[in-house]
């Protein structure tokens, strides 16, 4: 068996081979090639598990993406995507040989961590993943949807107008940016994926309302992105805002619907307020409540030095990568914020698998819960709550884009 990279001309091959993977058939995309979700691949990041045959038989890629981190800055990042073997070739190490490929190339291009959407959550842990951020939906009957009045000094000082999405698709994608760059664990939304139609809504074909949101100077600063099924059940695909006021108002509006059954809002993000504006606190109810974007560190002084810290002391961290056949430690020294990791021979305070320090990176799961878990070793009592407070970033990871 060979892993190869591929190019342009082996598109077909390769969107064929995922969609035989996966006991599926692919689409017919647009004349020009866009309006499906393979449009957006990019072919130089692919890779293909190819028979001495000739036959393909597995795939993997990588996306082009910005992470934001804790304390704003961001971060390039691979998004591995169609990771996929044939029925007929699984269990016999092609996936095993695609990741070793993909993670030795990564690393030659000098990328400091990757990041995936896991179809099964039992599959990426041994190569090194962990869960990061997480999602969930929120649903709320129409006719318990009441919101509770602002109060004073709150009142909404923006507007909300209704646009279809083809009349306003650059103007969603300029907001989006401007919110992915300052939520931690947001990925960016490269052009490509706009001007192509790739993906999911918005970026996606599909047709969808935008209820756009303007602040008070009439500046876009929110919006969100839905339709309605045949039921009139109202599926909300995102609602990006910049700040609460936006969220809120866009809420008001799309709770406040015309004949309207439910309004489900997909990918809410944890520990939104959301719930505790409800006149009825049980109205909305929570479900789907899963992992979302994974992270693998592949190089960690650099990825553990990007990052904003909430509070400052020393950590040695003790980190396992069974899978690269690695074992490092690493002194964390925060000050002001900032971070200096080195090498060093200091007993451990916390020791841990790489996939876990993928899993408390963006601080959205902290090293207690692990350590509880029976995941991280903690040396001494106060290891864990220390970790816990310089990890915890300002603000909850999320991420809601699909790739």
């Amino acid at each position: 068996m060979e892993i190869r990279s591929t190019t342009e001309k082996d598109l077909d091959v390769f969107v064929d081979t995922v969609f035989a993977a996966f006991g599926k058939h692919p689409t017919t995309p647009a004349e020009d090639g866009t309006g499906v979700w393979w449009s957006a691949l990019e072919p130089e990041h692919g890779l293909l598990a190819v028979t001495e045959e000739g036959r393909p038989v597995g795939t993997s890629c990588a996306y082009s993406f910005e992470l934001t981190l804790p304390g704003g800055a961001t971060v390039p990042v691979a998004g591995i995507s169609c990771v996929g073997v044939l029925p007929t070739h699984r269990r016999q190490g092609v996936l095993t040989a695609m990741k070793r490929r993909q993670l030795a190339d990564l690393r030659e291009r000098g990328e400091i961590m990757s990041v995936l959407l896991a179809s099964e959550a039992v599959i990426y842990r041994r190569f090194g993943y962990g869960p990061a951020t997480y999602t969930r939906r929120l649903t709320v009957p129409r006719h318990r949807a009441e919101l509770t009045p602002p109060r004073a000094g709150q009142e909404p000082t923006g507007t909300v107008e209704l646009l279809r999405l083809s009349d306003c698709r650059e103007l969603v994608e300029q907001i989006y940016d401007r919110y992915r760059r300052t939520q931690p664990g947001a990925i960016s939304r490269p052009p490509r994926w706009w001007a192509r139609k790739a993906g999911h809504a918005p970026t996606g074909p599909d047709q969808r309302w935008i209820a756009l949101h303007r602040d008070a100077d009439g500046t876009p600063d929110g919006y969100a992105s839905y339709s309605l099924d045949d039921s009139l059940a109202m599926l909300v695909d995102e609602t990006i805002a910049l700040d609460d006021a936006a969220f809120t108002a866009l809420a008001r509006c799309l709770l406040g619907h015309d004949l309207v059954t439910d309004v489900a809002f997909r990918h809410f993000p944890p520990g939104h307020p959301l719930r505790w504006q409800l006149t009825d606190f049980n109205a909305g109810t929570i479900s789907g409540d899963t992992d979302w974007l994974w992270v693998r560190l592949l190089d960690i002084p650099r990825a553990l030095t990007a990052r904003a810290w909430s509070a400052d002391g020393e950590l040695v961290l003790d980190v396992d990568d069974p899978f690269l056949g690695e074992h490092t430690r690493h002194l964390l020294t925060v000050r002001d914020g900032r971070a200096e990791c080195t090498p060093t021979d200091r007993e451990p305070d916390l020791s841990m698998d790489i996939s876990d320090l993928g899993s408390i990176y963006l601080g959205g799961t902290t090293p207690t819960t692990l350590v509880r878990a029976g995941h991280i070793r903690a040396h001494h009592p106060t290891a864990a709550t220390q970790a816990d407070a310089m990890f915890r970033a300002e603000r909850e990871p999320h991420c809601l884009h699909w790739f």
